[in-house]
């Protein structure tokens, strides 16, 4: 396995810095000393003081510089590229969430399409050497074929978030092929841990407990026939991110899509059983949730599942994180940062 590590030299345009995977993505270069330009418009889709308290972990780094912008606003990000000519971009920020994208879709065709487009452009002006973007397990819809490979059929998304994701990378090609833009797709299975963030169902479900109230399990109940899911802790995913930051596509067109999940699905039920252990521990007594049950909502897919070769071939990536310590990470920080009891 031979790919390059990570340069220092170079300059990172890291957008959704004070998102969850932009943040911890740019403090881990950060105590390499790169040089990160991050990027994030503080959206209030989920709480912004987490927001906030991530860029405050990155702003004693002399080697770090923040704009606060959308990526919709694209004279800004013509002007960003154009002072600081970055060598390698990360495009994190987007609009996320499946159930959101049916509720609000104004959002996600603003940050996901628009937004994509301009960080393309900009590429475009201002040649870089490698653009990596989020993609989402999401483009694979309702496959029943697992574990999902990125040759599979990903033209049938089942929610306007997963459309996005898709069409985000086929703009990303045809860039790739007219302007030799060399850019890699990565395709996020469930990703957990420590400030993350607080739609996602984990998340969710320990918010839920410590206001003393139910979480809904959308399986109908069904236990035989439970969702499953691809759950990634944020350290192996950054892992991942970082060993590909150097490795650019290579070929006619200098595009490819990577999953970038644990290759090791849980059944949802065992996963809340395994969040349960945590907080007991974390907290020192035990904690069970209060359970609702109700249908699949529309958008969900029941199983995410990634086939993980294409990454580890390219790059030698597999995650190392067991969900239980995994899990406990996050209960250990959530019961510190909440002060619950």
């Amino acid at each position: 396995m031979s790919y390059k590590s990570l340069d220092k030299n170079k300059i990172y345009f890291i957008t959704g810095t004070a998102g969850f995977i932009g943040f911890y993505l740019s403090k881990k270069l950060l105590a390499q000393g790169c040089t990160v330009i991050g990027f994030d418009n503080f959206n209030n889709y989920y709480d912004v003081n987490l927001k906030h308290e991530r860029l405050n972990l990155l702003a004693p780094y002399m080697n770090f510089k923040f704009i606060k912008g959308d990526l919709a606003d694209k004279d800004l990000i013509m002007n960003t590229f154009k002072q600081y000519k970055p060598n390698i971009v990360v495009n994190l920020a987007a609009q996320a969430g499946v159930r959101y994208s049916i509720e609000n879709p104004d959002a996600y065709i603003q940050s996901n399409i628009i937004g994509f487009f301009n960080i393309l452009e900009a590429c475009r002006q201002y040649p870089v050497d490698h653009l990596v973007y989020a993609s989402s397990s999401s483009v694979y819809g309702a496959n029943k074929k697992v574990p999902f490979e990125e040759t599979d059929f990903v033209d049938t998304p089942v929610s306007l978030y997963a459309s996005t994701k898709k069409s985000n990378e086929l703009m990303a090609y045809t860039y790739s092929h007219l302007y030799k833009i060399p850019a890699s797709g990565l395709r996020f299975f469930t990703v957990y841990g420590p400030m993350g963030r607080p739609d996602m169902a984990y998340f969710g479900f320990a918010n839920k407990y410590f206001a003393g109230e139910p979480i809904k399990i959308f399986n109908n109940g069904d236990f035989e026939n439970d969702l499953y899911r691809d759950f990634t802790y944020v350290d192996d995913i950054v892992e991942g991110i970082e060993r590909l930051l150097s490795n650019p596509p290579k070929g006619e067109v200098q595009h490819k899509v990577y999953n970038i999940g644990n290759n090791s699905p849980e059944k949802l039920m065992v996963f809340i059983e395994k969040l349960e252990r945590a907080l007991s521990k974390a907290l020192g007594r035990e904690v069970v949730f209060e359970k609702i049950f109700e249908p699949i909502k529309p958008g969900d897919v029941p199983a995410t599942y990634a086939s993980t070769e294409r990454l580890q071939q390219a790059v030698g990536f597999k995650p190392e994180t067991s969900i239980e310590v995994g899990l406990q990470k996050f209960a250990d920080w959530y019961v510190e940062y909440y002060k619950v009891k």
